[in-house]
């Protein structure tokens, strides 16, 4: 009988870095692959993603709704809440042998406390890293602790994992499985990616990407606002903007940047989800990448572009030497762009060595899912 693996995906960026092992899992003479899909996936003001999974060649075993149309922080809760309920039932019927989640949003946090105490061991994706502006930060680290096989990306959070008392046995420094797109993906050239975008790449071009920052103190509508203002001093760059994640003060920014995308349509694109293979096509297309996303720290670095990290939200992560990070002010997010711009720094970029590895988590992943024992009781490690 084949290891019921049921891997939870509840954003589009998640799902973007899970697509490979997806298919590897998929691919298994040993292992069954069961899809969970539930919060911004499931919304059509996030795009309603789940169809790209379904046209993806990945079956749907379970669709749970939970995500609310408020991004208060009690909406936030509450919606947890209603996450939990969805998921008792779906892992009741679908009983995994192992759950997998990836990161640190509150999504997943719902679906590993009811995997917790229904007794499913958990493997989890990319703990023992830092961001320090977002309750994310605890979240990932109470997913690591309720988890039991832990897959991370650098050997500093190994380290910090073990630390935290989990066997060194069961924590494997696999490399983010993200970057496994870079070598098993095809990527879109300009004039495919224009033409799947309705939106005329001729010029150099910026990608961004801006989340709310729920923990330090700065304000969604006034960061955003700022990098606005600083997008407006490079108008021979054309911009494409993603939506923000589901956060509380994300909803916020939406109005925001659909006013500034209208305003210069021939100039700006924006969109709620551009999809990882049109995500990554632009991110080696683009001039640079500017915002507060993860992946501009963790994917951006291996194809040589330039990261402009704006803001406390990634405070904390290992970074190469193509990210530039600055305040979320219109000067200093002018200043640091343009730095990025520059000839000489597209030479740095060129030999930045990316901390997350070389693009073969998947596999080694897989690799350990099939062969290693679950058991959702373990012992805490003490540091000798």
């Amino acid at each position: 009988m084949k290891r019921k693996v049921a891997v939870f995906t509840g954003t589009r960026a998640e799902y973007g870095l899970l697509y490979w092992l997806m298919k590897d899992i998929q691919a298994s003479q040993v292992l069954e692959l069961q899809v969970i899909v539930s919060g911004m996936h499931l919304s059509p003001e996030f795009g309603e993603t789940w169809k790209v999974i379904d046209s993806d060649g990945f079956g749907i075993d379970a669709k749970v709704e939970m995500l609310l149309s408020s991004d208060s922080d009690v909406g936030v809760v509450k919606s947890m809440g209603l996450g939990i309920l969805g998921f008792a039932d779906a892992l009741d019927r679908l009983r995994p042998d192992v759950l997998v989640v990836l990161g640190d949003r509150f999504e997943a946090l719902a679906i590993v406390q009811s995997a917790l105490v229904m007794k499913i061991p958990v493997a989890h994706l990319h703990g023992g890293e830092i961001t320090e502006g977002a309750y994310d930060d605890a979240i990932r680290h109470a997913i690591t602790k309720m988890s039991y096989l832990h897959f991370v990306a650098a050997d500093a959070y190994r380290q910090r994992v073990i630390q935290m008392g989990e066997s060194p046995e069961r924590v494997f420094n696999v490399g983010a499985v993200g970057l496994d797109h870079l070598l098993r993906s095809e990527r879109m050239s300009r004039a495919e990616l224009s033409e799947s975008l309705d939106f005329v790449l001729d010029s150099p071009f910026l990608l961004v990407t801006y989340h709310p920052v729920t923990l330090a103190e700065e304000d969604p509508v006034a960061s955003f606002e700022a990098l606005l203002c600083a997008l407006d001093r490079f108008p021979e760059y054309k911009v494409i903007i993603t939506y923000p994640n589901a956060d509380n003060g994300g909803r916020a920014i939406i109005p925001l940047l659909e006013a500034y995308a209208q305003q210069t349509p021939e100039r700006v694109k924006a969109i709620p989800s551009l999809g990882f293979k049109r995500y990554l096509s632009a991110v080696a297309l683009a001039d640079a990448v500017v915002g507060n996303s993860s992946s501009g720290i963790i994917e951006v670095p291996a194809f040589a572009v330039p990261t402009v990290n704006i803001g406390a939200r990634q405070d904390g992560r290992l970074a190469a030497e193509s990210i530039l990070h600055c305040k979320a002010q219109a000067d200093a997010i002018e200043g640091t762009l343009r730095e990025a711009l520059s000839e000489e720094f597209a030479e740095v970029c060129k030999r930045a060595v990316n901390p997350y590895g070389a693009g073969n988590a998947s596999h080694s992943i897989a690799s350990v899912l099939e062969r290693f024992d679950m058991n959702p009781n373990k012992s805490f490690q003490d540091l000798v």
